[in-house]
């Protein structure tokens, strides 16, 4: 938690309420004023929605903004960081979400493959503000989360491929074609990540050289701090609204989608802070490993979901309840992360017990 800043300290302290009252406005606008989402959509470019792509760029702007830039070189010089980061993410994270959605809906292959698309998503965005609650290492997350990008660009296309076309012919089910390209994920990647990572290094080295340190990390930081989670809390609302009517009128289908899903984050994190922790890592690292290998990049699984399957596809569908389910699960896995700190990481000197 920052000095000397109550509103986000306000904030902070009842999050979890913020987030399901969020939730509830959401789901209750997108039921009761169904206007209010074809005002949404009207603000649709191609695949991306405006208004979400707004909120989450204003919501990663201040954690990427805290980055220490000049300090991001040793997390790429930690090689096994970065070995055990892409196992976390690119071996275990996409078999487990294959082997749940087949479990759980292979009776319903619009939905499962929805669900395949979300664990193939790295993610690449939300995860730096639960890493910044939890109070992780901020430049791992960013070192991790530029890895992420890059590899998502270059793989994506190819996971897709094989998890959704070749793969299900194996056990026996019906596989579909992908039809994704690189420079579509290339865009996505550069809309959620590229311009609030640009905007964090473009802030920090001219703020610093023109205020100096002291100005930037007491005065500037506390001030765009509380941007996050009130760019969090409009992002639930407008995501919860497109879809409020769904979620009321087939509550048995979000809950199909929302058990698998369950079920993937918990895994992760636990799986990723035991792994992170044996590989020797300190709580810092270990929460971000964990966090970086728990979300997903819902924006991309729904971009591709939409831009192959049709936005009123049952793919679609399940690549939206995958954000729904993961905000109010990741914001419980922060106050597991800030338990696990308390019960098994000895808390180094002037730590603080909030997060930041």
């Amino acid at each position: 938690m920052t000095p000397g800043n109550p509103r986000l300290k306000f904030l902070d302290r009842y999050l979890t309420l913020w987030i399901f009252l969020a939730m509830a406005i959401g789901v209750g606008l997108g039921y009761l004023v169904p206007a209010v989402v074809g005002f949404i959509n009207k603000f649709q470019s191609g695949t991306t929605n405006i208004p979400i792509a707004i909120g989450l760029i204003l919501m990663m702007y201040p954690p990427l903004a805290k980055v220490k830039y000049e300090e991001l070189g040793d997390v790429f010089k930690n090689v096994r960081v970065l070995a055990l980061s892409l196992v976390q993410n690119w071996v275990i994270g996409p078999l487990l979400m294959f082997a749940l959605a087949v479990i759980f809906l292979r009776d319903k292959p619009e939905y499962m493959y929805g669900l395949i698309m979300i664990g193939l998503a790295r993610c690449i965005a939300m995860v730096i503000v639960w890493n910044d609650l939890a109070q992780g290492d901020r430049e791992y997350a960013a070192g991790l989360v530029a890895f992420n990008s890059i590899f998502q660009v270059l793989f994506f296309s190819v996971y897709a491929y094989v998890f959704i076309t070749v793969f299900p012919t194996w056990l026996g089910l019906e596989g579909t074609a992908v039809d994704i390209t690189m420079r579509q994920i290339a865009e996505s990647v550069f809309i959620y990540l590229g311009i609030p990572f640009l905007a964090g290094l473009v802030t920090r080295f001219s703020l610093l050289k023109l205020k100096g340190k002291a100005w930037y990390e007491t005065k500037f930081i506390p001030r765009i701090s509380p941007i996050t989670l009130v760019a969090l809390l409009f992002t639930i609302v407008v995501m919860f609204s497109l879809k409020g009517e769904f979620i009321v009128k087939i509550p048995l289908d979000v809950l199909r989608i929302a058990v698998p899903l369950l079920i993937y984050f918990v895994i992760m994190f636990l799986v990723s802070f035991f792994l992170s922790r044996k590989a020797g890592a300190d709580y810092a690292k270990s929460a971000t490993l964990s966090f970086t290998a728990a979300s997903n990049n819902f924006e991309l699984a729904i971009a591709v979901a939409v831009a192959v399957f049709g936005i009123d596809s049952g793919e679609a569908f399940a690549a939206v309840i995958g954000p729904l389910v993961e905000v109010p699960v990741m914001i419980g896995l922060v106050n597991v992360a800030l338990y696990f700190r308390r019960r098994y990481f000895t808390k180094p000197a002037g730590a603080v017990s909030s997060p930041s």
